[in-house]
């Protein structure tokens, strides 16, 4: 353990000083061992360094959208669902075409999608709904039931790291992550004084207590429709500042 530290790789450190916790705490059970000389080294060793989280400013948020739209591919298309509808990156790499309702302008992921496990309504702009129907013009020939399949294979969704691969081959990686864009999302909301329940609510953050008796999915989800049209729209007008600079 001091040789990485000596190294400077604290995360390994820290990962493999838990590794090796778990080994005693099975010797432990198991007979092989008395004591645990693992789960007192967290002290003494160094801890990872906090790392800066990278978001994008709404300045920023504008020259990077109008930057992928260029681009004009799968992944970009991909991209910019996720900056717009603020769900996390396995929620849109999991996404089925059965989830939208085009007609209701919704996208229902279930329970078994979700952190919370709790089923998570989205309600569409008309650009996200612009954007899918873009998708779907791309990728019918390929019959998938997923929104964005496999590069490969059309049984399969894209792997893990699609987005924040699509972010490195853009040069944006060191300024944001795929994670990043619900920060950004957060920050902007709660700036021009949208309803934290809204926000958080679209964010699958709130807690099922919160709720409880009239304040129900129902009644918040117009509520959503309007601040997630409001989004779209104001994540256009940042692009637009970005081509009268042009």
């Amino acid at each position: 353990l001091r040789t990485i530290e000596e190294q400077g790789k604290l995360e390994a450190l820290r990962k493999t000083r838990q590794l090796c916790a778990q080994v005693f705490d099975y010797a432990i059970a198991t007979g092989r061992a008395t004591v645990n000389p693992a789960s007192t080294l967290s002290g003494v060793l160094l801890p990872p360094e906090k790392q800066q989280r990278r978001t994008l400013s709404e300045e920023q948020m504008g020259a990077f959208m109008y930057q992928i739209t260029a681009s004009g591919n799968l992944m970009s298309l991909a991209t910019r669902m996720l900056v717009l509808t603020a769900v996390r990156t396995g929620e849109l790499r999991l996404a089925t075409w059965d989830e939208i309702n085009f007609t209701e302008a919704l996208w229902v992921i279930p329970k078994e999608r979700m952190k919370m496990r709790r089923p998570h309504v989205v309600p569409l702009s008309r650009q996200v709904l612009a954007l899918l129907e873009e998708i779907k013009t791309r990728t019918e020939s390929r019959n998938s039931a997923f929104i964005i399949p496999g590069a490969f294979r059309k049984d399969l969704p894209r792997n893990r790291k699609c987005i924040n691969e699509f972010l490195e081959q853009s040069g944006w990686h060191a300024l944001t992550t795929a994670h990043g864009f619900r920060h950004t999302f957060s920050t902007i909301l709660h700036d021009h004084d949208f309803s934290s329940a809204w926000i958080e609510l679209q964010l699958a953050h709130v807690d099922k207590n919160v709720m409880r008796g009239t304040y129900n999915h129902a009644q918040y989800l117009e509520g959503r429709r309007e601040m997630m049209q409001w989004y779209a729209d104001y994540i256009d007008s940042l692009m637009e500042k970005n081509v009268k600079t042009k």
